[in-house]
């Protein structure tokens, strides 16, 4: 079967007034890859319609809620159906939305974090296993060429054998009462979930972690911090992590940092050097090994790997960004689907992109850093290291 030219999804939520929903648009449209065809884009019927209309879609495709855009799909008949839903709502949506769709047989592009629970998580990744779907989340930062020229020093053993590691992400535009759609939701557990900056943010704080190492973490000690007064969710974590191995880490995360945008920043330090690599410079990548210079290498250089490579659309030196990152996971879930859909096994340098098995293990993380109080302690070895253990992967 030959693919067609564009894959057809629709989206959930992202109608007006949504930042994240115009940036997965953009993100997808970058390639040519999809064509938003469907949609359910608001929480209330009016809303969602006239944020619809605003986008073109055509008025039998534009729905006032999910179970409207489910049923309609289904009753069309296949060729004319989605490929894929794409779910851009507050938290609280994403596990309802994800397993209808996914049980109902389409793929899924999910923001994160993934669900509320572990329990969700479990029987999220259970059904899409039955079902056979694409799943994607989207952790973008790990879409960035440089993120992933680092994993793959990393697994040359560039750097030698992992010592410790060092995940910094800092925001400031939480570090007072702000009122705001954005702000509101995040804030509020009924929607966000028991988590605030650390569900938020400390998810893709820990997927970029896993990405870049490969490690495991195998317990933790957690200080979590409510600044802001009459906020519910915490705003800021310092978090001490062991990895299974030996190798230490620590994760920072905050969102009351006044005065910082989108600061993030990963260290990894090493037997034969460190790499440092910073968001807000995303297209340089420090390389210092401990037996010569330190080494700034640059996006798409033709000596980088071709990782790091297939995921560059422009000569070195003109910049790419967020958005580039971000689609680099949409290209990646395209491939994977195309593939299927050809029946043939997808090239997984293209077909590169955060599964639901990683969106699961990030509630897993969310749930023990949350589960430890908030407690500090000042020797790891004490009881209020929680150990992560392998079932919080809730892989089969």
């Amino acid at each position: 079967m030959t693919t067609p030219h564009k894959l057809r999804v629709a989206m959930v939520g992202g109608g007006r007034d949504a930042f994240i929903g115009a940036v997965h648009r953009h993100a997808m449209a970058l390639d040519g890859q999809w064509e938003l065809v469907a949609g359910a884009l608001s929480s209330t019927p009016e809303k969602a319609k006239a944020s619809g209309r605003d986008l073109g879609l055509a008025d039998d495709r534009n729905h006032g809620s999910w179970p409207e855009l489910l049923a309609d799909e289904l009753r069309r008949p296949p060729e004319q159906r989605i490929h894929a839903v794409s779910i851009v709502t507050p938290n609280h949506l994403h596990f309802p939305v994800a397993m209808a769709f996914v049980q109902a047989g389409f793929h899924v592009v999910c923001d994160k974090p993934l669900v509320h629970t572990s329990e969700q998580a479990a029987q999220l990744v259970q059904a899409v296993h039955q079902a056979g779907t694409v799943f994607g989340v989207t952790y973008n930062y790990s879409g960035y060429p440089m993120v992933r020229e680092a994993r793959e020093l990393v697994r040359q053993g560039a750097i030698g054998t992992i010592r410790k590691v060092v995940m910094e992400y800092h925001q400031g535009w939480l570090s007072s009462q702000v009122q705001s759609k954005q702000a509101d939701w995040r804030t509020d557990p009924t929607r966000s979930g028991a988590a605030g900056a650390v569900g938020d943010i400390g998810t893709h704080a820990e997927h970029l972690i896993a990405t870049v190492t490969g490690l495991e973490i195998e317990s933790l000690c957690a200080d979590l911090s409510t600044f802001v007064p009459g906020r519910q969710l915490d705003d800021d974590a310092s978090i001490l992590l062991r990895f299974k191995g030996g190798a230490k880490g620590v994760l920072l995360c905050s969102q009351i940092e006044a005065g910082c945008e989108n600061d993030i920043r990963l260290r990894v330090f090493g037997s034969a050097g460190y790499l440092d690599w910073r968001q807000e410079e995303p297209n340089l990548l420090i390389h210092a090994p401990a037996d010569g210079p330190k080494r700034v290498l640059t996006r798409n250089a033709p000596w980088l790997s071709e990782a790091a490579k297939a995921a560059c659309r422009l000569p070195a030196g003109h910049p790419e960004a967020f958005i580039e990152a971000f689609a680099n996971v949409y290209r990646g879930v395209a491939a994977d689907i195309r593939a299927r859909l050809d029946g043939v096994r997808a090239d997984l340098l293209v077909a590169d992109y955060p599964r639901v098995e990683d969106g699961a293990r990030g509630v897993g993380f969310v749930e023990v850093v949350v589960g430890s109080g908030g407690e500090w302690t000042a020797k790891a070895e004490t009881s209020s290291c929680f150990p992560l253990n392998g079932d919080l992967a809730v892989l089969p």
